[in-house]
């Protein structure tokens, strides 16, 4: 149980899991995670007999961090100390744990949520979301990410390295545990309204925005492969289009001056794809994602004599065609140009320059992120 001041319920929470586990044919220890508590939660903690480890670092995270390499069971139950999860029924878990699961979680909306246990932001907004957000980057089959109330082996756990020192820690075992093929089941959980009678410590907004940067952080699909396509698909189209005529829309006409947008775009989209990559290939050696058929056919394109070969092309052509542009003006003595066939060729040779020279330069990144470093028996 992660704590931080819950004198008030505290003690329910502790003679609930005492009473569970008075009731099992399995020993088992309740241990209070305490991050720096002023109101003598730790007194109440030792009274009713429960382990209490002492967490400086503030953070829901780090708590239940030093909490779980504390525990010495091969199964651990974690749940909040607000009183809103009964300890009192846990035998679901513990089932799906004897069962082969690796972690197992508690689904409030299937459960059930009691009036006022949770704001209607969280309810119908927050949680769905968020959720929805992580079925979506992830292919997880958890319907609630945030449910407080989880089992799971602890050295399964372990092996994953969970790092979040925040509320974001719930979401990166989820994720990680996901990403790791770890065996995932859910059962229903009822929710309660906690018993603090002041705030709780979650900050909707701004843990919100944690969620969501915890998630893109570590689906380089979502921040960089998916926006890039559609930039690449929607842009390049309407460039390729725009380079041979004007587009009517109603009364609107697209013409140049589009055109130098969409081009911009167009390479905005590329380089996206190009990060992609980096990002992959960086949350790989990290052991953070694991390799793909595609992503491992998308690498083998960077090779890098290949593409200082495709990306000197590139540059060549779309020099030739800016020199051929600019021969044109000089013809017209530097002066105003009528019609628009030269705006156009200008912004296909900056496409072509630039793309040409992003192809060499993510080479050249790809190839030092495959160097092997040496340590050699002098390093530091």
């Amino acid at each position: 149980m992660p704590c931080l001041n819950e004198a008030p319920t505290l003690g329910s929470c502790i003679s609930k899991a005492r009473a569970y586990l008075a009731r099992q044919s399995f020993q088992g220890e309740i241990i209070v995670a305490d991050n720096g508590s002023t109101d003598g939660s730790q007194q109440i903690a030792k009274s009713l007999g429960a382990r209490v480890i002492n967490v400086p670092e503030r953070g829901y995270g780090n708590a239940l961090k030093i909490g779980i390499k504390a525990a010495r069971g091969t199964f651990v139950i974690m749940g909040d100390s607000d009183d809103s999860y009964n300890f009192e029924s846990l035998d679901a878990f513990i089932e799906k744990l004897q069962a082969g699961y690796d972690l197992v979680l508690g689904n409030r909306f299937e459960g059930g949520i009691k009036d006022g246990a949770m704001p209607p932001l969280h309810r119908y907004f927050g949680n769905p979301l968020l959720t929805a957000i992580g079925r979506l980057l992830y292919r997880s089959p958890v319907n609630d990410f945030y449910c407080g109330l989880r089992g799971f082996r602890r050295e399964e756990i372990l092996k994953l390295g969970l790092s979040s020192p925040g509320m974001e820690f719930a979401l990166e075992m989820i994720v990680k545990s996901t990403i790791n093929r770890l065996r995932i089941a859910e059962v229903p959980t009822t929710l309660h309204p906690d018993g603090r009678g002041r705030p709780p410590h979650l900050r909707s907004w701004r843990d919100g925005w944690r969620s969501l940067r915890f998630y893109l952080s570590l689906s380089p699909e979502g921040l960089f492969l998916y926006p890039g396509l559609v930039l690449i698909a929607l842009s390049g189209l309407t460039s390729m289009v725009l380079f041979f005529t004007n587009i009517k829309i109603g009364s609107i006409t697209l013409a140049q001056h589009t055109l130098i947008m969409t081009c911009a775009l167009t390479v905005i989209g590329i380089q996206s794809v190009f990060f992609w990559t980096f990002a992959k290939s960086i949350a790989i050696q990290k052991q953070l994602l694991f390799s793909t058929p595609i992503f491992r056919r998308v690498r083998s394109f960077f090779h890098l004599a290949k593409c200082l070969v495709a990306g000197g092309l590139l540059v060549i052509i779309g020099l030739a065609i800016a020199c051929y542009a600019l021969f044109y003006w000089y013809n017209l003595s530097f002066g105003a140009i009528e019609g628009d066939t030269l705006i156009r060729t200008v912004c296909a040779a900056s496409v072509l320059v630039s793309v040409g020279f992003q192809l060499v330069f993510a080479a050249f990144i790809i190839a030092l992120l495959d160097r092997q470093p040496r340590y050699g028996a002098d390093s530091t």
